[in-house]
């Protein structure tokens, strides 16, 4: 594979759990995939919880980088993955690869949020492993 792919985390608001994957896909992945997050309605600013408890647990400080952006403003990717959508999905203008069907921790105990963090980690690191071994191969990558 000549160049990394692109891969869309999307979120309805794009402020907790695509930010989140957006920035362990950036830490855990970076030399195998490139990371975007993006959403059908931007929020002002990104959870403060979850950047909170990424500064805490990997010493990101996703403030610094990311901003809610809308699917638009990003790369066309080659991988796009639903966070869930137990708000509706937004339409990206073409099937999702994959729903990875996280709730939405927001308003939750850091408890929910680190296990929600947790599971976004474990995923970001399996999808570098599919990557790395070709399973998306019959993508555009």
């Amino acid at each position: 594979m000549s160049q990394k792919p692109k891969v869309a985390f999307i979120c309805v608001h794009n402020s907790c759990r695509s930010q989140i994957a957006e920035a362990l896909g950036k830490h855990f992945a970076a030399d195998v995939f490139e990371s975007f997050s993006a959403v059908s309605e931007t929020k002002p600013q990104i959870n403060k919880d979850a950047v909170r408890l990424m500064k805490d647990l990997y010493g990101i400080d996703m403030e610094q980088a990311q901003f809610s952006k809308t699917f638009d403003s990003i790369p066309e990717p080659d991988i796009a993955i639903s966070m869930g959508c137990d708000v509706g999905c937004p339409y990206i203008g073409r099937a999702f690869d994959d729903n990875w069907a996280l709730p939405d921790p927001t308003g939750q105990s850091d408890k929910v949020f680190r296990e929600t963090v947790s599971q976004i980690e474990q995923r970001i690191i399996q999808l570098k492993t599919q990557i790395q071994g070709g399973v998306y191969r019959e993508k555009k990558i």
